[in-house]
């Protein structure tokens, strides 16, 4: 059942909460956004979609968020792509279907690029490629650079939460490693990407520029002119609804065409 909680422990002894919903494969992989947890509006609505198909779906809660162990402050990029490699090597035995909010889309990428067997097809949700850098440190004033360089962290207003964000310096100088809008994506699969045209955490010219950078032409982007970076009202669960049964037919074709 998808209610009962699975932990994985880390190589530091860390404890990842996850949940598994049995079904049919390749599991669709759910990679949530910043500060966000597994029990969201839109990771609910895929695993009543899921259920109700038969397929298999795992979500899970990075380091420092939701049910899973540590701090978020002591976060970083690294951090968060280890514990979704984890949870893929662990639980996604028929490898998956990469579902990416938000940062969960940065993350999804970098699971294609470290595991290309694996993972099956990508699909992104106001996917936040680079945002420490593009999104974060290059809108950040001097006197908030300086801040984060000098204190080694920030405390950001946040839109989402009644609580400030915290950003460290070393989530900003590790986001570094990672960076992918530079040049090109190297993965060929099919690609979906939803976005809001009122989102204002990930602009959809942000979104637009991660389709010229991936490989693959099989890349579909959708733009909601209503949709804001949640992308959470019963039409935008709708899209993704779609989305994810037609990437999911698109394999179990490929499959049948298989000699």
């Amino acid at each position: 059942m998808a209610d009962d909680l699975t932990i994985l422990k880390t190589k530091t002894g860390e404890k990842i909460a996850c949940r598994i919903r049995a079904g049919k494969g390749p599991a669709i992989l759910w990679l949530g956004g910043f500060r966000s947890d597994m029990d969201g509006t839109k990771a609910q609505a895929v695993d009543d979609g899921a259920k109700g198909k038969g397929r298999a779906f795992v979500r899970f809660d990075y380091f420092g968020h939701g049910l899973s162990s540590g701090k978020f402050e002591d976060g970083t990029i690294s951090h968060w792509r280890e514990d979704a490699l984890l949870v893929l090597d662990k639980l996604c035995t028929d490898g998956a279907i990469a579902l990416g909010s938000s940062m969960g889309g940065w993350i999804a990428l970098l699971l294609a690029l470290a595991r290309p067997e694996k993972i099956k097809a990508l699909a992104l949700i106001a996917p936040a490629a680079d945002f420490t850098e593009k999104l974060m440190w290059k809108n950040f004033d001097n006197d908030t650079r300086r801040l984060i360089v000098e204190r080694g962290v920030y405390h950001e207003p946040s839109d989402y939460d009644d609580e400030p964000t915290p950003i460290t310096n070393a989530l900003i100088e590790d986001g570094r490693l990672h960076l992918l809008m530079g040049g090109p994506i190297a993965f060929d699969g099919p690609v979906r990407i939803l976005q809001g045209l009122m989102d204002e955490s990930v602009p959809w010219s942000h979104a637009l520029e991660l389709v010229a950078r991936l490989q693959s032409q099989n890349v579909v982007f959708s733009l909601s002119k209503s949709g804001d970076h949640r992308l959470s009202t019963p039409d935008d669960l709708a899209r993704l609804t779609i989305t994810l049964d037609e990437l999911c037919t698109l394999y179990e074709n490929t499959l049948a065409n298989t000699p």
